[in-house]
């Protein structure tokens, strides 16, 4: 068991998911308080507005699955090389949501969203694998 890989997972997982909310609480505001509310709400199902929403629902996603993982890294007797692969990859998931918001609000381009996504993927496999690994 090594009690360091996984601690960034956890820190970092409550950092952006406290981000996360924040945002989320933008959200509701525009939604429920702003003074063009009927038209954010009308325009929630698609466009800009629908991206918003996914990055928010994959941001705190993707946090909770660093915290969890990083607590099942700090916890279980992983093989070192799959807990720090884990661990990387898990960290560059956070990448998607992140790449979301970015490419919503300062026009960058989707690469980071599948940078992410295939970083959270392939961090559940090897944690799977590092599972049937253990001694």
């Amino acid at each position: 068991m090594n009690n360091s890989v996984g601690k960034w997972n956890i820190a970092v997982g409550l950092s952006v998911m406290a981000g996360f909310m924040v945002y989320g609480f933008v959200l509701i505001y525009l939604r429920d308080f702003s003074s063009n509310k009927e038209a954010w709400i009308a325009a929630s199902h698609t466009g800009q507005h629908f991206e918003a929403r996914l990055a928010h629902v994959h941001g705190n996603l993707f946090s909770v699955l660093n915290i969890i993982y990083g607590y099942l890294l700090l916890t279980l007797a992983i093989p070192a090389v799959y807990a720090k692969w884990v661990s990387r990859l898990a960290l560059a998931g956070l990448l998607m949501p992140i790449g979301i918001f970015a490419e919503l609000y300062f026009g960058l381009p989707f690469y980071l969203v599948l940078v992410g996504a295939i970083s959270i993927v392939s961090a559940t496999v090897l944690l799977a694998i590092g599972v049937i690994k253990m001694k």
